[in-house]
C-alpha cells in the first residue's frame, strides 16, 4: 500500500472472496489517505468519516463500558467466529466479523481469521508511528485499546457525519 491515489487493501490470504467476506485490511497511512487529521473522511464515501478514538469510546461506553461491550458487537453465533463466541448478541446492531489482520514485521503473514477483529481509529497513539486501534475476540466480551504499529493490516469502520 502507498501513496498513489489508489485505495488499496489486502484480503485476507490474498483470497477476494475474504474480502466480500470480512472486508479489506488496511495500512492506516492507507485509510487516513496520508493525512494525520482525526476524524477525516479517508477512504470513507462521501458523507462519511473514519471513526476518530473519543468516538470509539463513546460506543464502548455506551454498549455499557470495555467490559461487555465486545459481545454486543460481535455477530451472534460461529458462521464465522471460532467456538465458543462468548456472548456475541449483536445488540447493536454492529455485527463485527473476526477478519484477522496482516503482520507488518517478520513474514508479513495474515494472522487470526475466525479468532479477532481489530479496528483502526483515525487517531494517532502514543508513540511515533503508532495509531489507537480496538479489538474483540471469541473467547471474551471485552473491547481491547491498545496503539500499535501504523503498518498493520486491520479491519475499518466508518461512521456516518452528523448532520449539522
Amino acid at each position: 500500500q502507498e501513496d498513489n491515489q489508489v485505495v488499496e487493501k489486502w484480503c485476507y490470504d490474498d483470497d477476494e472472496s475474504n474480502c466480500d467476506t470480512y472486508g479489506g485490511l488496511y495500512q492506516w497511512g492507507e485509510m487516513m489517505q496520508y493525512s494525520t487529521a482525526e476524524g477525516i473522511q479517508g477512504i470513507c464515501p462521501n458523507g462519511w468519516h473514519l471513526a476518530t478514538d473519543d468516538e470509539w469510546t463513546e460506543l464502548v461506553n455506551y454498549l455499557g463500558g470495555e467490559d461487555i461491550a465486545g459481545g454486543k458487537l460481535k455477530e451472534k453465533g460461529t458462521d464465522h467466529w471460532s467456538s465458543p463466541n462468548i456472548q456475541a448478541t449483536n445488540k447493536s446492531g454492529f455485527t463485527a466479523l473476526p477478519s484477522g489482520c496482516r503482520l507488518s514485521f517478520g513474514d508479513q503473514s495474515f494472522q487470526s481469521l475466525h479468532i479477532y477483529v481489530s479496528y483502526w481509529s483515525s487517531t494517532v497513539g502514543h508513540v511515533s508511528g503508532a495509531a489507537w486501534y480496538r479489538y474483540v475476540v471469541y473467547d471474551d466480551t471485552k473491547v481491547h485499546h491498545f496503539s500499535r504499529g501504523m503498518l498493520m493490516g486491520r479491519s475499518v469502520r466508518c461512521l456516518r457525519d452528523s448532520k449539522r
